[in-house]
């Protein structure tokens, strides 16, 4: 977890008066440099919360945060008799989590002196557009931050991520370390999950962006009425000053009606009236050329390093964004110049093959709707046959499957499942949920079941000729398998590239 390197200490005693805090035990004196919910990254100085969870109370691990160098424990009534004998004081509030966003935001002073700070949020889109706008504001000049579903940046440093939006804790950490390094403009990727849970409480972004929203994550909301409404305070006055929202999925217009602060509209589709239009140009197989036009006139073109129209929408939000915060269309474009936006998306539609034999293509995309667009997109560059491979999750939400694996069978002449992160589920019992979805539709490819994943991406390859195209969807950037709650060192792209070695490419 990335802190700031020189913590400035406040007084406890300021802390408790900020936020009303009951107290038990002597606070004077007493000075913290941190706050946090995990005794595995406590340090030296931090206030130590403790939450109710699902099995057991945070509280009762008190006497193994003090042991660490917790100079306090923060928690609820109930966490407050648990930690009564930890030796340090207890702070007592209501809802420890419902608070977690503001303590952190005044431990780690991320109000002071803020910076440009932009963040987007929806089903499929919102990393790409993170990433994009990142490389766009260092291409305006500004040292950047990234809090994305793959990777933290500060700068040049760059750290893996574990969850797409960290606990409130450590994102205000994070914030205050891109501070300490200069940092002038930050782009976050805000997830239906860290509104939920109160991730990015304490933040208020300049402009907050909406890609779209489709069938997912509907083992944590109870459908998708929830799902939307988990994801809309992002468009409220506590969360973002200023909204950009997409009107290419159908809950966009949900999102303008519900908005309580102001919105401008952007769409890439020809049957939609919006504020700003992303209209295709140029496709080529290594990049995606569009022109942006908005009101009064405005217009720029430009290119995106990706394939699919659905990455130039992504950079089309971007673009907006960023307008939205005061910049100039004019001086975006001028600093976009001729050779568009420049940036590197881990995993997103990411070429992993050389320039002989089949295209590789290795991608996040774990939803119906990411399988159509990014299928589409890479058959607009191929010669001979599309080939898929793919798995699903395990213990995540079970009712989109059928409809991935039939939107993949629709867009392939091939397709080979396999398993992807079985989790404590069974994969046979998975991959066999898979079968039956692709078994709908219309479109009947040759298909193979084959596991493991290793095995999946050498019987690909070995079935390509060239001229053909792998998309292996899933796995992305991620760097591990998560077994039977063991994370499994993993990666597609260096297993797709051994493959293509061992198959004479």
């Amino acid at each position: 977890m990335l802190r700031p390197e020189h913590p400035e200490p406040r007084p406890l005693s300021g802390l408790v008066a900020e936020f009303s805090l009951e107290v038990r035990g002597e606070i004077e004196g007493i000075e913290l440099t941190g706050i946090t919910l995990s005794t595995g990254d406590l340090r030296a100085g931090d206030v130590f919360v403790g939450i109710k969870g699902v099995n057991r109370h945070g509280a009762e691990f008190a006497a193994e945060a003090v042991a660490g160098g917790a100079v306090a424990i923060l928690t609820d009534a109930a966490g407050a008799t648990l930690a009564e004998n930890a030796g340090v004081p207890v702070l007592i509030v209501e809802n420890p989590r419902g608070a977690l966003g503001e303590l952190a935001a005044w431990v780690y002073r991320t109000r002071d002196e803020p910076v440009l700070m932009v963040g987007v949020t929806g089903t499929n889109g919102k990393t790409s557009t993170a990433y994009l706008l990142e490389g766009i504001l260092k291409q305006l000049g500004h040292v950047t931050g990234l809090s994305s579903t793959a990777e933290r940046h500060i700068g040049d440093l760059t750290v893996v991520s574990r969850l797409t939006t960290p606990e409130a804790t450590e994102m205000h950490a994070l914030l205050a370390r891109m501070r300490e390094a200069g940092v002038t403009a930050i782009a976050v990727e805000v997830s239906a999950q860290a509104l939920s849970r109160h991730r990015v409480d304490g933040m208020l972004f300049d402009v907050v962006g909406f890609t779209n929203l489709t069938h997912d994550h509907l083992d944590d909301y109870a459908d998708m009425a929830e799902y939307f409404a988990a994801k809309l305070p992002l468009f409220f006055p506590d969360r973002g000053r200023r909204g950009v929202v997409s009107l290419d999925s159908a809950y966009g217009m949900q999102v303008v009606d519900a908005a309580r602060i102001p919105v401008v509209t952007i769409t890439s589709r020809d049957d939609v009236a919006a504020d700003w239009r992303v209209t295709l140009t140029d496709e080529h197989p290594a990049y995606t050329g569009f022109r942006l036009t908005g009101p009064n006139g405005q217009s720029m073109e430009t290119r995106v390093p990706l394939i699919g129209g659905h990455m130039a929408a992504n950079a089309g939000l971007a673009i907006v964004m960023l307008v939205e915060s005061g910049i100039a269309l004019d001086d975006i474009a001028a600093a976009l110049g001729d050779e568009g936006i420049t940036a590197y998306l881990p995993g997103r539609t990411e070429r992993v093959s050389g320039d002989r034999g089949p295209s590789v293509y290795v991608d996040f995309g774990h939803s119906a709707d990411a399988f159509d667009h990014t299928l589409a997109a890479v058959r607009r560059f191929t010669t001979g046959r599309t080939i898929m491979v793919f798995g699903a999750d395990g213990d995540r939400d079970a009712t989109k499957r059928h409809e991935m694996a039939r939107v993949a069978a629709e867009g392939c002449d091939v397709l080979v499942i396999t398993d992807h992160h079985p989790r404590f589920e069974d994969p046979a019992s998975i991959r066999a949920t898979l079968l039956e979805g692709a078994a709908l539709a219309a479109n009947k490819p040759e298909i193979h079941e084959v596991s493991p994943p290793e095995e999946a991406i050498r019987v690909a390859v070995g079935l390509a000729r060239e001229g053909d195209s792998i998309l292996w969807a899933g796995p992305g950037h991620q760097d591990y398998r998560d077994i039977r709650g063991v994370r499994t060192e993993y990666s597609a792209r260096d297993l797709a590239r051994a493959a293509l070695r061992e198959a004479g490419w």
